[in-house]
C-alpha cells in the first residue's frame, strides 16, 4: 500500500510539472522568417499568428504571389520551431518514463 501512495504522489508531481511546462509552451513567442528576413511572423506557443512584418520593398503589384508564398513560408518556419521547442520541453519532462516508441505525451 505504501508503494501505491508513493506512486500517487509521483503522479501528482508529474501532473503539476506538466501543467507548468504546458503553460511555458503556451507563453512562448516564436519568430519565423522567409525571403532572407523580408517577411517575419510571430506565433504563440499554440501556433496562433500574433504578428506579421513585411519589408516595404515587396509591395509591388507583380510580386503579390511571391509575397503570399513568403508569408506561408515564414509561418511554417515559426510553427516548426515552436513544435520543436515544445517537443524539447516535453521530452525533458517525460525523461525516464517508460513510454513506447513514437508515443507523444500528453496523449
Amino acid at each position: 500500500m505504501k508503494d501505491l501512495m508513493g506512486m500517487m504522489g509521483k503522479v501528482k508531481e508529474m501532473q503539476a510539472k506538466m501543467e507548468q511546462v504546458q503553460g511555458e509552451i503556451a507563453a512562448m513567442m516564436i519568430e519565423g522568417k522567409a525571403g532572407g528576413g523580408l517577411v517575419t511572423v510571430v506565433l504563440d506557443g499554440k501556433g496562433q499568428l500574433k504578428s506579421l512584418k513585411i519589408d516595404p520593398s515587396l509591395f509591388k503589384e507583380d510580386d503579390v504571389e511571391i509575397l503570399e508564398d513568403l508569408i506561408v513560408a515564414a509561418h511554417k518556419d515559426a510553427k516548426d520551431k515552436g513544435e520543436a521547442q515544445a517537443a524539447e520541453k516535453m521530452s525533458a519532462l517525460t525523461a525516464g518514463l517508460p513510454l513506447p516508441p513514437g508515443m507523444k505525451f500528453p496523449f
